[in-house]
């Protein structure tokens, strides 16, 4: 499967790198970052979110000293570290990336240093030639003189509209308990978006009487989003009974009124000096796959061939 990687102007977002294969459409942004922004099948639309008109920001001139101004959530993938503090976790990624290509089927983006968080983030992204799929590996490097405790946490904003799913089976414990299932201090547990199968929680997004936002195990080790008649999958690999931030928990998912984000994280660990941390994602686009319409058991049956591989 050929793989096409190419620098090229986006009219929103300036200079880009794209990477394409036959099923997979990806764009990153140069002049700020590291950030994913585009996503979709060949010809089909953006299953990101983009924030064209900076509706979504925080920090205004606190970070002007670094040369950052405010955080922009531009929209896309994005690479953070948990747990949440601000304005650690809002440093501004304002300044341009570098990049390079890694032979004929991937590329890196490289973050300059955040100033001082004293940490450097890149991420590869790696097309594979005999599968539709792409691998993102996130990758956290300490800076600074002293070690230091986080998890890497990925984030993928995706845009209005759509249906997320995502498992809340745990293994048979008997008698005991076999999952956990976090809330944050907005979320409504008879938000009118979230719905319970079975085996799943299902989130249509759109308009909601607060934001929402859950945290899980998530076992099973993946989460998919359907939209524009196409359904995109990304999957990891939690350690389960592993050291994660927010009580425990190795995936979360927001949504507000404009998007919802899928977020998975890897272990939460004192990082030494020099070191650095990875994490790693697999995405699915799969073409055609609409779940929006479905009946909430069906949607989840249909996702089943492409997850259970």
């Amino acid at each position: 499967m050929t793989t096409i990687i190419q620098e090229v102007q986006h009219e929103q977002w300036g200079r880009c790198v794209s990477l394409s294969n036959a099923s997979i459409q990806l764009l990153a942004t140069l002049d700020y970052g590291p950030r994913i922004i585009h996503l979709s099948s060949q010809e089909g639309k953006n299953l990101f979110f983009e924030d064209t008109s900076n509706e979504i920001e925080q920090g205004g001139d606190a970070f002007a000293p670094v040369g950052g101004g405010s955080w922009k959530i531009y929209g896309g993938h994005r690479l953070w570290t948990s747990p949440e503090r601000i304005p650690r976790t809002t440093y501004p990624d304002n300044e341009p990336v570098l990049w390079e290509q890694i032979g004929d089927h991937a590329i890196v983006l490289r973050s300059k240093q955040e100033h001082w968080n004293q940490i450097t983030k890149a991420i590869e992204i790696h097309s594979d030639p005999s599968e539709a799929s792409i691998k993102v590996i996130h990758h956290v490097t300490n800076n600074g003189a002293w070690p230091i405790s986080f998890a890497p946490w990925a984030l993928s904003v995706m845009g209005a509209g759509g249906r997320a799913i995502v498992p809340m089976t745990g293994s048979d414990n008997g008698l005991l308990p076999n999952r956990r299932f976090i809330l944050w201090p907005y979320s409504r547990l008879n938000d009118p978006r979230i719905s319970f199968t079975e085996s799943a929680l299902v989130v249509d997004q759109g308009e909601g009487p607060t934001p929402y936002k859950f945290g899980s195990d998530n076992e099973a080790g993946w989460a998919a989003y359907s939209n524009h008649g196409d359904t995109f999958i990304k999957s990891y690999e939690p350690v389960v009974g592993g050291s994660y931030p927010d009580f425990g928990v190795s995936f979360e998912l927001y949504t507000n009124s404009l998007m919802v984000e899928l977020e998975t994280l890897g272990q939460y660990q004192e990082v030494e000096s020099g070191a650095t941390v990875e994490h790693v994602e697999t995405w699915q686009v799969v073409k055609g796959l609409d779940l929006r319409k479905k009946v909430l058991e069906e949607a989840v049956t249909l996702l089943q061939p492409y997850v259970n591989k």
